[in-house]
């Protein structure tokens, strides 16, 4: 087997390891894909400038963030069915970010158990929250994490609906599979892959089960699956969230800056500029695209994380350059997490370590707070 020098190597070899329909339910975006392929576009299209003559032979990549002093600026972003990708893949991503000294988010979505998490990783951990219809499922869970020793919690509202993924539709992506024989044959040709479902088991929605009876419902499965979400959410609600979660809490989606201004009157304690991986709107702007002008709204009252496109130590830098304190990893964690399990997602890790401390030095910066966006310009060819 050929070194895996990049996230590049790394998804190449998820994309061999695993049967069509998961590999497009993992790359896969939203109706013709545009915004996906626009999240890379407007990253590629910044340029860094770099200083000469200046002392890098110490380089500090850490950054603070809600009162916890991590590694460096990135965290693992809440992503569901991981289970599909290697067996216990949240444990897997959350073992990962702790030896990496950054926070892993758990998604609602997750196929295990919330308290596993710290109780059998460790690191710093937030909960990531979606509402659907019954908002007592949700409420259950924001008290589950908070015994459990998460530190905050991320509210996702960029899915009032969820996004049309025409892959996972031509592919007749459901669980529990359908079982075509076209989809036979898609599995026989990848027996590693089916080895570990077979040992793992067909993922579930663990997290939405009844707490009486340890059921969950089939109701609720299909519109967590479907990303049948409580449309009817709106700003006020975010009362009814905070009497149920006291502690830190960011909003996940946000592209608009009267939004982020909307999030500062509200109290909000972060935010987190995402089109949610090009998954959702397929007309929306690019993370990187309205970035500053939402750091401009916020200015200095709360932390600004990013996510959307990130492959690369020289993307998160640019990011950083422009204002955001830390940046959520997604498909690129997933693909070495596809790849060789934890081992896999420890070494995408390392590479995008290896290659923010590279990019720093080499653009004469010795630490994150030296960053500014005068760094970044727009590149004219």
């Amino acid at each position: 087997m050929s070194v895996s020098i990049s996230v590049g190597d790394f998804r190449a070899r998820a994309r061999r390891r695993l049967p069509r329909l998961i590999f497009d339910y993992l790359e896969g975006g939203a109706d013709e894909e545009l915004t996906l392929q626009r999240n890379r576009r407007a990253i590629e299209l910044l340029c860094l400038r770099p200083s000469a003559l200046v002392d890098v032979s110490r380089i500090d990549a850490s950054i603070e963030l809600f009162g916890q002093r991590h590694a460096l600026p990135l965290v693992i972003a809440p992503t569901g069915l991981n289970s599909l990708f290697w067996p216990d893949g949240d444990l897997a991503l959350a073992r990962a970010a702790t030896a990496a000294n950054i926070p892993f988010a758990m998604s609602s979505a997750s196929n295990a158990r919330l308290e596993r998490i710290p109780a059998e990783a460790g690191g710093v951990n937030w909960f990531q929250l979606y509402v659907m219809g019954d908002r007592k499922t949700a409420e259950r869970m924001m008290i589950r994490a908070q015994a459990s020793g998460y530190t905050a919690l991320m509210l996702t509202v960029d899915v009032p609906v969820g996004g049309y993924r025409q892959r996972d539709l031509k592919n007749g992506f459901k669980l529990p599979f359908k079982i075509t024989p076209g989809l036979a044959l898609d599995l026989a040709l990848h027996p590693r892959w089916l080895a570990g479902l077979l040992q793992g088991g067909m993922p579930s929605f663990v997290n939405l089960a009844d707490a009486g009876t340890g059921k969950t419902s089939l109701e609720a499965q299909a519109a967590l699956l479907n990303r049948s979400m409580d449309s009817s959410l709106v700003w006020e609600n975010l009362s009814w969230i905070r009497r149920h979660w006291p502690g830190t809490l960011i909003l996940k989606g946000i592209l608009n800056p009267d939004d982020a201004r909307l999030a500062k009157e509200h109290g909000i304690d972060g935010l987190v500029v995402s089109n949610h991986g090009g998954r959702q709107l397929d007309a929306a702007q690019a993370s990187m695209e309205v970035l500053p002008e939402i750091i401009a709204t916020v200015g200095d009252r709360m932390p600004v994380l990013v996510d959307s496109g990130f492959r690369r130590g020289t993307d998160i830098v640019k990011a950083l350059s422009l204002g955001a304190r830390a940046v959520l990893l997604g498909r690129a964690t997933l693909y070495g997490l596809a790849a060789d399990g934890e081992r896999g997602v420890n070494a995408v890790l390392q590479l995008l370590a290896d290659d923010i401390v590279r990019t720093l030095a080499l653009m004469g910066v010795p630490a994150l707070g030296q960053l500014a966006p005068a760094r970044v310009i727009r590149a004219s060819l």
